[in-house]
């Protein structure tokens, strides 16, 4: 697991491609990255299935409960199948892109 923040963002890479492992590890954590908006970033995991992004859902909630933006990256998936509790993009760039849109609506009361 790889680490990275900038400014209010904090980028949580997996580096084992197991995504229950993953999960774990970011759940025990939690507390430590409640106060910035989360990349979850498991394009690295090529075996991915729409079952196991499913199991981030709770986590997702629990995350945007206090205000802040929980987005996962992930390749091969159909982002149409993905329940809309939580959020799926194909790269980092359009986590930061939905995270400041996500920034944007807060501000402005939505």
């Amino acid at each position: 697991m790889k680490v990275e923040t900038k400014g209010h963002t904090t980028i949580i890479k997996d580096t084992q491609g197991n995504c229950a492992a993953f999960l774990e590890k970011v759940s025990n954590q939690h507390e430590s990255f409640k106060n910035q908006n989360l990349i979850l970033d498991i394009s690295h995991d090529k075996t991915a299935t729409l079952i196991a992004l499913k199991s981030f859902s709770d986590l997702a909630k629990t995350h945007k409960k206090g205000n802040k933006s929980f987005v996962i990256v992930a390749e091969n998936i159909d982002f149409n199948a993905v329940p809309k509790a939580i959020i799926v993009v194909p790269s980092v760039l359009e986590a930061h892109d939905i995270i400041e849109m996500e920034e944007i609506e807060r501000d402005l009361g939505f």
